[in-house]
């Protein structure tokens, strides 16, 4: 007898293939780099595709859901919800840099020096895009990326398809990262913030002991040439910042998917 397909078997099929690919959709729409609007969309639903039929044996049997049916919507916007909410913890991870970026170049005098980002559609300084960039390239060179794969493949395991949501914990928990995101972004740039306010200070008093020198004529080159200096010393330290931001990114993800099994 020929083996036969029917078209519960089709409607399974689909199915195992659907649910999964929502959320690495959700998940390649909000995760920066990866989802960024500089890759062409037909890129990103390639590698959309590719990275389901990937991580498609890993994934356990998925429920029995009627396509059509209200059942199949609520599932659909569910795994885009968890994938977009990994998405999202990465993006404020890189915020950091932006972030950071901006404190130092509003102190420094660097502001007026802003430049289109591409990937968020916004004017950033050019101290910010630097920072970024260098995160992109670092995050790449670390297999971060591929960890983050590795953690949404781990995700279907222990947040199966289904009806089971993202819990309310889990949203306070990514209101609360903001904050990190300040805090971390802040102890990046306070050693040059502090260079820099002993330089107005250092200039100050030279105002104030020579007043025929004119401090806007004289200043502002002597800030600009300093804040250079001090932004080229503080490379030394920007991968140890790097590497702990990013260790905190994946190890949120990566806890947070493990207490749920």
């Amino acid at each position: 007898m020929p083996y036969q397909i029917s078209d519960t078997m089709i409607i399974e099929w689909v199915a195992g293939f659907l649910w999964p690919l929502f959320r690495v959709a959700g998940f390649f729409m909000a995760v920066p780099l990866l989802g960024s609007q500089t890759l062409p969309s037909n890129i990103r639903l390639l590698l959309t595709l590719v990275v389901t039929l990937a991580i498609l044996p890993m994934v356990p049997n998925v429920p029995q859901i009627d396509l059509i049916s209200i059942e199949a919507f609520l599932v659909i916007v569910q795994q885009v919800m968890i994938g977009v909410a990994f998405g999202f913890v990465i993006q404020v991870v890189y915020q950091v840099f932006a972030l950071a970026g901006q404190m130092y170049a509003m102190q420094a005098g660097l502001g007026f020096a802003s430049m289109a980002d591409p990937a968020n559609g916004v004017n950033t300084t050019v101290v910010a895009q630097f920072l970024v960039i260098g995160a992109n390239l670092l995050f790449v060179s670390l297999n971060g990326h591929l960890a983050l794969i590795q953690i949404l493949a781990d995700s279907f395991r222990m947040i199966p398809i289904g009806y089971t949501s993202i819990d309310r914990e889990f949203f306070w928990e990514l209101v609360n990262i903001g904050g990190w995101m300040f805090a971390s972004a802040f102890l990046i740039v306070i050693p040059g913030v502090t260079a820099l306010l002993m330089v107005q200070a250092g200039l100050g008093i030279v105002t104030r002991a020579a007043p025929q020198l004119n401090v806007f004529s004289l200043g502002f080159p002597f800030m600009m040439t300093f804040s250079l200096l001090i932004a080229w010393i503080g490379l030394t330290t920007l991968p140890s910042h790097f590497e702990t931001v990013f260790e905190f990114g994946l190890s949120f993800l990566n806890d947070w998917v493990e207490s749920r099994s």
